[in-house]
């Protein structure tokens, strides 16, 4: 498991957005960095510090994944035919922990991780404790039966502040991933920039 080194929202000021849509993110408010130079802190950024944030938020919203997992994803991508930065985009969103949150099992993705972690979900019928497993089309998601009476969980369900795509079925219970995502499909709150990414790892 990954361990999450900064709070959430410390992480919405440095990158000044608001990444995973949250209405109580500090940046809705102040959309500067932190510290008492945050203001001033806009210069002119080069190609390779735009491509390092590109790369950054893009771990960060997925619940700040290891570099060692973000940069096995890209060289997965790679492997890949078609284009690099859809795929990289797609065996993000094939991730268990990001389905589990797309389903709205979880209110952030990284209590999906949690929940994932914890044992609280089974993959075709298996329990598993791996968040970062890659789904396949069809593969059903089954919360256990404990996991379904949890508060947490119900009130994942039963959030306004985002819907669940339509590449990703549930019933409040299972979740099935139905198609493979491109770069449009997926609800970011923020743009996302994966061609930067790769042009980061390939320089």
């Amino acid at each position: 498991m990954t361990k999450r080194l900064d709070a959430k929202y410390k992480i919405d000021r440095r990158m000044g957005e608001n990444i995973w849509g949250r209405p109580k993110s500090p940046v809705n408010k102040r959309e500067y960095g932190p510290g008492q130079h945050g203001q001033r802190r806009k210069g002119k950024i080069s190609d390779f510090g735009t491509q390092l944030r590109a790369k950054q938020k893009l771990k960060f919203y997925y619940g700040n994944i290891s570099e060692k997992q973000f940069r096995a994803s890209y060289a997965m991508a790679l492997r890949m035919k078609g284009d690099s930065s859809e795929n990289l985009i797609g065996l993000l969103e094939r991730r268990l922990d990001a389905v589990v949150y797309r389903a709205k099992f979880a209110i952030t993705v990284f209590a999906a991780r949690q929940l994932v972690s914890h044992g609280h979900l089974k993959l075709n019928g298996k329990r598993v404790t791996i968040a970062s497993i890659k789904v396949k089309v069809g593969d059903v998601i089954e919360l256990s039966d404990k996991a379904k009476e949890m508060v947490v969980v119900q009130e994942a369900l039963a959030t306004a502040e985002r819907d669940v795509p339509d590449y990703v079925e549930t019933n409040g219970k299972t979740a099935k991933l139905t198609r493979i995502p491109s770069l449009g499909d997926v609800p970011y709150p923020v743009q996302m920039q994966p061609a930067l990414v790769v042009e980061f790892y390939s320089r």
